[in-house]
């Protein structure tokens, strides 16, 4: 009894009996651990073929930016984009036999790489990152794929989502509190991610502290919208070498001048004045010593920067 030709587009292995009678039932194993989970193919995405006794069919095909496949002997382009592999399994079987090239073809496909679902993750997160969605990706996953928030989101942050609404219209944008995401008290922030979108965590607004500290550095304001200066100093570890009697903030206006305000510590810590509350991008600054005032040192050992340099980094960091 005569054999009719078979093909088989598929990725990786395969496991196949050697004959196909015409009215026995076919039956092929395909063995393919590497095989992605079928979903609806896209611009760029690269498909693996293999056929069966036809090694002229036999390779990868990547999805052209019209949205379509090309395949040698075939003399009419194949549209794939937004199919199953399953349903385009069916199109190429039916455009072999109406060319006349195979009589009976059986077709698989399945997807080697995808290209067409990218998620980006930027701001302030560990390593920000772009990779592609395959299978189920929810929001928590894909900032863990970005080494999680950076401690400059802040406990107060947002997570800033923004997709292609999906008629080439202007793209949604919705926002999620950070906190509130990772408490799990409300699943429905964890949103499921398709491919497309771009989440972006902005940095908090800071402040610098340095000087007689013993972690100078760039911190967070509170989540309540403020820092004062005494909660500043609590987050840099407390005050280093001595206990100061008074602190400056170096505050920036809109022309980019500097001002100095100068806090009385001593008097703030004995409660005879209250606290004074921190703008964001301030620089609070405890001398070194009784005596020194020198802001613009003690900045520079910590950044490498001038004060001007590094109250424009802080600006920058905040956009």
């Amino acid at each position: 009894m005569g054999l009719k030709p078979v093909v088989i587009l598929t990725l990786g292995l395969f496991a196949a009996s050697a004959g196909w009678a015409q009215d026995a039932p076919r039956q092929l194993t395909v063995i393919d651990p590497t095989n992605l989970p079928a979903q609806k193919i896209g611009k760029e995405d690269l498909l693996g073929v293999t056929v069966y006794d036809s090694p002229e069919l036999t390779h990868t095909y990547r999805v052209m930016a019209d949205g379509h496949i090309r395949l040698p002997m075939l003399k009419n382009t194949i549209l794939v984009e937004g199919l199953l592999p399953d349903d385009v399994s069916i199109l190429i079987a039916d455009e072999l036999k109406r060319e006349q090239l195979l009589v009976d073809p059986f077709v698989t496909v399945t997807v080697a790489e995808y290209h067409s679902r990218p998620i980006s993750v930027t701001g302030a997160v560990r390593a920000p990152v772009i990779f592609q969605a395959i299978g189920t990706v929810h929001l928590l996953d894909a900032i863990a794929k970005a080494g999680g928030p950076d401690p400059i989101a802040g406990p107060g942050g947002e997570i800033i989502v923004t997709r292609p609404n999906g008629d080439g219209g202007a793209q949604s944008i919705q926002r999620i509190p950070l906190r509130a995401l990772y408490n799990g008290a409300d699943e429905s922030l964890n949103i499921k991610l398709t491919g497309g979108e771009e989440i972006r965590i902005p940095p908090a607004d800071t402040i610098v502290v340095t000087g007689n500290v013993k972690t100078p550095g760039v911190y967070p304001v509170r989540e309540s919208g403020t820092s004062t200066v005494l909660t500043a100093i609590g987050q840099a570890q407390g005050w280093g070498m001595y206990i100061p009697t008074r602190a400056y903030i170096y505050r920036y206006d809109q022309q980019g001048q500097r001002h100095e305000i100068e806090v009385p510590l001593k008097a703030i810590r004995k409660r005879k004045q209250p606290d004074v509350v921190l703008q964001a991008k301030d620089i609070l600054y405890l001398p070194e010593n009784p005596t020194a005032k020198n802001v613009d040192t003690a900045i520079s050992a910590m950044t490498g920067l001038s004060v001007t340099a590094a109250a424009a980094l802080i600006y920058t960091r905040k956009q």
